[in-house]
């Protein structure tokens, strides 16, 4: 099977997904509350109300209602957040960017530092670097995220300011009060970059540091430690030994033979996990006062905004839909072996 033709499959394999969660979002709207809340603001007049109703098929029989739903989540018409206090899709249009911007950070952060220390974990098994390395993983998965975060700002915004020492932001994308940005893609390193804006640039990669490391630090420990368990296995494996009797060095060996088929399974993990940054970074994002998709939900949460909630919903279904499909073509390229069927 051709690679085109098993990506359209898995796209026709995910729309009972979608589908699924948008039912579900739907269900959800009519049990919390009146779905006419998804579509009235707090500026909507008493008299409109007969219009919105007619319009979106509020009036109709529920299974129809399901389809007006459906068509105006196509149409982009996704209701009327009272927590960003704009259309939903403008929101996403503001948050989404944000959570990006922080999750690529984290992940970028977690695998230029995980794989390498797994391999070193792996091919010095027993010995100390592995122990350090098996001691950083396991602190990453044991604490909590929300408690790490709290230190890291304790200690590097609070302490190293008392002291008199430099010290990382306590939260924000950049200095609002001090630097100007006239927003282009609501990406602010790529915005800074676009309009030559240096101190931009650096100001928000500063405001990223703490977030990104707190977010990463879990995935990091994550992605050791399954790659240290695949390298494992792999070493094991005879042609390993071939290669070694061949006299390669070893570095050859490692990195030219062992690593590719040690990347499978951590492929997975990466890819999940980018789905789990994504949608996950609640907590990080509130400590930090990041103005993303997961501070936006948590505030969706407490006030019953059910636009919003349904919104973040979604995303998250599509995410991960992408974030499956995304590792499953990279295991082709890592495996020549296995073939699209």
């Amino acid at each position: 099977m051709k690679l085109r033709d098993y990506i359209i499959r898995r796209l026709l394999l995910a729309i009972p997904v979608v589908i699924g969660v948008l039912a579900i979002t739907f269900v959800l709207s009519y049990i919390v509350g009146n779905p006419i809340t998804l579509y009235t603001t707090e500026r909507t007049r008493p008299e409109a109300l007969a219009g919105i109703i007619a319009e979106h098929g509020l009036d109709r029989p529920i299974y129809i209602q399901f389809f007006y739903y459906l068509r105006d989540l196509i149409l982009g018409d996704w209701g009327y957040s009272r927590t960003a206090r704009m259309d939903v899709t403008e929101a996403i249009s503001w948050k989404l960017p944000a959570t990006i911007e922080l999750a690529l950070v984290a992940m970028i952060f977690a695998v230029i530092v995980g794989i390498p220390l797994g391999i070193v974990s792996a091919t010095k098994k027993d010995k100390a670097p592995d122990h350090i390395t098996r001691i950083v993983a396991l602190a990453g998965v044991s604490m909590p995220i929300f408690w790490f975060a709290l230190i890291l700002k304790y200690l590097f915004f609070y302490q190293f300011f008392t002291w008199g020492l430099p010290y990382l932001p306590e939260g924000g994308r950049y200095s609002y009060e001090y630097i100007p940005y006239t927003p282009i893609t609501n990406f602010v390193l790529v915005d800074s970059i676009i309009t030559l804006n240096p101190v931009l640039l650096f100001d928000a990669a500063i405001h990223l540091i703490l977030p990104g490391f707190a977010l990463g630090y879990l995935t990091l420990a994550i992605i050791t430690r399954m790659m240290r368990s695949s390298m494992l296995e792999v070493l094991k494996e005879d042609y390993i030994t071939l290669a070694r009797s061949k006299g390669l060095r070893e570095r050859v060996v490692i990195y030219k033979h062992a690593l590719r088929n040690a990347m499978i399974p951590t492929v997975t993990v990466i890819g999940l996990a980018f789905g789990g940054l994504m949608t996950g970074a609640v907590l990080t994002e509130t400590i930090f006062s990041w103005p993303g998709l997961g501070r936006w939900s948590t505030r969706a949460i407490l006030t019953s905004d059910i636009p919003s909630i349904n919104a973040f919903t979604l995303l998250v279904a599509f995410i991960f839909v992408g974030a499956n499909l995304i590792v499953d073509l990279i295991y082709g390229t890592l495996d020549p072996r296995i073939r699209y069927g």
